[in-house]
């Protein structure tokens, strides 16, 4: 009967870390279907942008308010889960408060009570993050892409972590309480400063019996909800606290605002120049019967892996279309809905493939379906979205692939923009100056 209690906890230790593999197979899955590109040069560069944006938070802060709030729960998730470490430990072997016996008392009381207080920080920046979201209204988190379950989504991250923290903290305050008692394995350990004065006075009273009771029962529902939370993960914007650090190392280190020469019309302007030329020389051997390439994108195939990662990163903070000229002035734009939409439909091919074995055409494209051609021709490549994001998502390189299909591929474009195209292909300039007068539009 003794190690009942163990056996429960090794039970849900697999199954925690089973569903949480399969569910990120999945994404993995997923992200593959995007075309491969190569992000792996200048790999000091990019371990040093990881750690500046994904580990520093550095962009996070030029927002003061909503930066402190954030890395209080950052710190959070970094710190306050190192002592998964001691419950893993305990749960599997059945001793309690292990660390203690190898740290020393004193050093384990300066970390229970760092993290005591670390833990009150966090329910105190909930409150202040779900008062913005709910009360104050913040314009960019009541957006109206945000309607439903985004919405739903992040307020109830908010509750999750509040309740890992009303555990953390009562069950730490009923263990004081039985250690004040002397019972059984409750020894003198650790520095409480949080639960001592907000919980150990309210069960001071008890019996210790149904402290005990109240202890575990804290325990318990600490560790079940880290493993519900790690899985609630998938379904979830906050992905981004594993996929940031993928993000911002396989970020583009060019000029963010530089746009990719495609292949394709390349080979096209090199057959133009020299018909005798062969551009496809030096490239692999297409397929037989393989179709021709695609200009630009219209579903999340023709999207490359990276983008496809943005999609799954994005934490719906709404940065990016705060700062969007086409969005301020009244445009349908929003660059946060592009992410979200992109995901939308990865989701959904997902799904595809999960109920077929492979992905059956539904009909369906990223284009018309999910992102309108209103939105894309809004956009004014100015790249702020890409600047203002805290974890260097891009969604100006997926608006810009998806209009690059809809003008290279089906010739889609407002007659304004037909004018403006044939003006400088004729003039050198977007307006219907003499080859001569070209320059005089810049001055």
């Amino acid at each position: 009967m003794e190690y009942i209690s163990n056996i429960l906890f090794l039970i849900l230790s697999i199954a925690g870390f089973w569903l949480f593999y399969r569910n990120f197979s999945k994404i993995n899955r997923n992200i593959k279907l995007g075309k491969e590109i190569n992000r792996s040069d200048q790999p000091g560069k990019r371990w040093a942008m990881m750690g500046m944006v994904a580990l520093g938070q550095t962009k996070m802060i030029k927002r003061p308010v909503a930066g402190v709030l954030h890395i209080i729960l950052y710190l959070s998730f970094l710190i306050i889960n190192m002592e998964l470490i001691e419950i893993f430990v305990d749960g599997l072997t059945g001793s309690h408060r292990f660390l203690a016996a190898i740290l020393g008392a004193g050093t384990y009381a300066a970390i229970t009570s760092f993290l005591e207080i670390l833990a009150l920080l966090v329910l105190i920046a909930v409150v202040f993050l779900w008062a913005r979201r709910n009360w104050i209204h913040l314009k960019r988190l009541n957006m109206k892409e945000l309607a439903g379950w985004p919405k739903k989504d992040a307020n109830f991250i908010l509750i999750i972590e509040s309740f890992l923290m009303i555990a953390y903290l009562v069950m730490n305050g009923t263990d004081f309480a039985l250690q004040n008692l002397g019972y059984g394995h409750y020894f003198k350990w650790g520095s409480f400063p949080v639960s001592s004065r907000l919980v150990t006075p309210w069960v001071a009273n008890m019996e210790p019996t149904t402290l005990v009771i109240f202890e575990r029962v804290a325990w318990w529902l600490h560790i079940i909800g880290v493993f519900f939370f790690m899985n609630y993960l998938y379904y979830s914007k906050h992905l981004h606290i594993i996929l940031a650090f993928l993000n911002t190392w396989f970020a583009k280190l060019k000029n963010p605002g530089e746009f990719p020469n495609l292949a394709s019309v390349t080979n096209e302007v090199k057959m133009m120049m020299d018909p005798n030329a062969d551009p496809y020389a030096a490239a692999p051997t297409p397929p037989e019967n393989a179709s021709p390439e695609k200009f630009g994108a219209s579903d999340i195939f023709d999207l490359h892996r990276v983008q496809l990662m943005n999609a799954y990163s994005c934490t719906e903070c709404g940065r990016c279309t705060s700062v969007c000229p086409a969005n301020i002035t009244g445009k349908k734009l929003s660059p946060r809905k592009i992410m979200m939409d992109t995901r939308d439909r990865l989701e959904e091919v997902g799904k595809n493939i999960d109920i077929n074995g492979k992905f059956i055409d539904d009909g369906k494209k990223l284009i018309d379906d999910h992102i309108s051609r209103e939105e894309l021709r809004a956009c004014t490549t100015c790249n702020a979205c890409t600047e203002a994001c805290p974890i260097l998502i891009d969604p100006l390189s997926i608006i810009m692939s998806l209009r690059q299909f809809m003008i290279m591929e089906e010739s889609s474009a407002p007659q304004e923009w037909n004018l403006m195209m044939q003006n400088i292909e004729n003039n050198g300039a977007p307006w219907q100056y003499n080859q001569g007068d070209r320059l005089n539009w810049v001055s």
